[in-house]
């Protein structure tokens, strides 16, 4: 089967240098390289150009006061990233505004999609990260951004990411397996999806989460592509299952209503706005954009 495309942050084209974390020299010359670029985060949202559609690459001259880390290598041009301190000062100016990252993934090309999903994710795990889980000791940035590193019990805290699987589970006809999470508008279906658990295979975390979320039990596991997913620090491992069976008994917390879709209702009650479905923001859109075969139908305009 064709890999999964048509969503952000899976198109990441820059290098990222891990060969280079722990070289001073390197890291000091590229710094002081004026062709070399910074992207700023404040919180947890990016610098970007007045337009709020372009990310707002700085000369290290010109980036504010801040932990800095490299990002890597793109079409010839080293990036950091400075996470900006709420007080410091060389804060940016009326020509740069912030702009968060979902807004920001339907906005930028694939390359520089990719840099601000590595830099979101990696200014969110430092700042949520501060002190060492092993002794508490307060730790400090190391290897270029890679790393926290303990000065007390000298642990090295390496980024967690958590792996999580996303489904769409299609039965003997051909229809697909829609949820409806409890957070949200009561129109609104997607995939099933959840987190691996330890010690779990991702068919065996594939066929639990449908299990416990819907009470079908699926067969075939089909992995078509994943997609950074950093809200905060999550990785979609996207799948096609097929179902065994198809009763539906929803575990009725995180979902709280499943049905069964064919194409042909969703093509009638989405333009009608009886049905949201996901956008292609994120993968669980381009699953069902897979499955549909075209593009998914619009929505109402408002």
């Amino acid at each position: 089967m064709d890999p999964l495309t048509g969503y952000p942050f899976g198109g990441a084209a820059h290098d990222r240098l891990a060969q280079r974390r722990e070289d001073s020299d390197f890291l000091e010359r590229a710094w002081n390289d004026p062709t070399s670029r910074v992207l700023v985060i404040r919180g947890e949202q990016l610098v970007t150009d007045a337009t709020g559609q372009v990310l707002a690459a700085l000369h290290p001259g010109d980036a504010p006061v801040g932990e800095r880390m490299l990002l890597g290598l793109l079409d010839g041009a080293v990036y950091f990233l400075v996470v900006a301190e709420e007080d410091s000062q060389g804060r940016p100016g009326d020509r740069w505004h912030l702009e968060g990252l979902r807004h920001l993934a339907s906005v930028l090309d694939a390359p520089q999609a990719g840099l601000a999903a590595h830099a979101v994710a990696l200014a969110g795990w430092h700042g949520r990260h501060p002190r060492c889980a092993v002794c508490g000791s307060a730790t400090k940035v190391a290897q270029a951004g890679a790393t926290r590193c303990c000065p007390d019990c000298s642990t090295i805290h390496f980024p967690r990411t958590d792996p999580a699987v996303i489904m769409l589970v299609t039965d003997d006809h051909d229809r697909c397996l829609l949820g409806h999470n409890a957070s949200r508008a009561g129109r609104w279906f997607s995939t099933l999806a959840g987190f691996v658990e330890p010690g779990e295979t991702l068919e065996q975390a594939v066929a639990r989460e449908v299990l416990e979320e819907a009470g079908v039990t699926v067969g075939e596991v089909t992995y078509l592509g994943s997609q950074p997913w950093p809200f905060p620090s999550s990785l979609m491992l996207g799948f096609f299952a097929r179902a065994v069976t198809t009763e539906i008994t929803v575990d009725g917390e995180e979902i709280t209503e499943a049905r069964w879709f064919t194409r042909d209702e969703i093509a009638r009650q989405v333009p009608a706005g009886e049905l949201i479905l996901p956008t292609t923001l994120s993968i669980a859109g381009a699953l069902l954009t897979r499955w549909y075969g075209a593009d998914l139908p619009a929505a109402p305009s408002s």
